[in-house]
């Protein structure tokens, strides 16, 4: 494993395994070098199945790609499906689909060896387990997603008591940088007063001179969020994609980049 991915430090059970990706170790040419794993960002495909080569010899499985689409829908392994993951857990639940991947912002796992990944460059990526080391998972949470509810979507998924549950936020866009309409911000509180608390007027030569705009703690909203559904072991966070170009890809600062994987797993324990 590369020695700049990151190992998530959290009280996860010893059966619980766990790493993102950052921009190191592999083959991807700029504007998405050197590790970029995602195929829908127009990297050079033979790059693209190089990377995820590097990164597949230290799983146990491949890992359950997404079409990731700001939702709250949880794909996990259904009955009678064979090796196909559908979409359970979805406004629009989706049926085994052979061909396409699961569209879904989230997945889960109760059975050992099954890896679940979602791809992020800015937004928020996190990684649950409980204590017993019975089920993971691994949700994709930009603010739309939060606000939709996809982290309270997937601990209902994880069919255990919330404060069993460990919850692990990966590297995504700090509360400097992250810059967002009046809307974002109404959108939050509206849902929970305390969420006030995430936002902070973004002022006059911050980031585009627009003294209407605040920077948004996604980090804080995605806490306040799990605190509703009862999860309050909540571990990581802290950097910044958009103000690491060395370490992190973001799309808000790029546009045209890679993006990091975040990837959790279980043995037999």
């Amino acid at each position: 494993m590369h020695p700049d991915w990151i190992i998530p430090d959290w009280p996860a059970p010893p059966n619980v395994h766990a790493c993102m990706t950052t921009r190191a170790g592999g083959v991807s040419l700029a504007p998405f070098d050197s590790f970029n794993p995602a195929s829908h960002v127009e990297d050079d495909a033979a790059a693209v199945t190089e990377n995820r080569r590097i990164l597949r010899q230290w799983l146990p499985a491949e890992p359950l790609w997404l079409n990731q689409v700001h939702g709250v829908a949880v794909a996990e392994q259904a009955a009678g499906c064979g090796s196909v993951d559908a979409v359970l857990t979805s406004p629009q639940a989706a049926a085994c689909d052979l061909i396409s991947l699961p569209t879904a912002d989230a997945s889960i796992s109760f059975a050992p060896n099954q890896v679940r990944v979602v791809l992020t460059a800015d937004c928020l990526p996190v990684l649950f387990c409980d204590e017993a080391g019975s089920v993971v998972a691994a949700a994709h949470a930009g603010w739309r997603g939060l606000a939709a509810g996809v982290l309270e979507e997937t601990v209902r998924a994880m069919k255990v008591q919330p404060e069993r549950i460990i919850a692990w936020m990966g590297p995504a866009i700090g509360p400097s940088a992250f810059e967002v309409g009046p809307e974002v911000r109404e959108i939050f509180v509206a849902q929970h007063p305390l969420a006030g608390i995430a936002f902070r007027p973004a002022l006059p030569g911050t980031l585009d001179c627009a003294p209407h705009k605040w920077l948004a703690d996604i980090y804080m909203l995605a806490r306040i969020s799990l605190a509703r559904v009862g999860v309050e072991r909540v571990y990581g966070g802290g950097w910044c994609t958009f103000s690491d170009k060395s370490r992190f890809y973001s799309y808000r600062r790029d546009g045209k980049t890679g993006r990091m994987a975040s990837l959790i797993w279980r043995d037999e324990g």
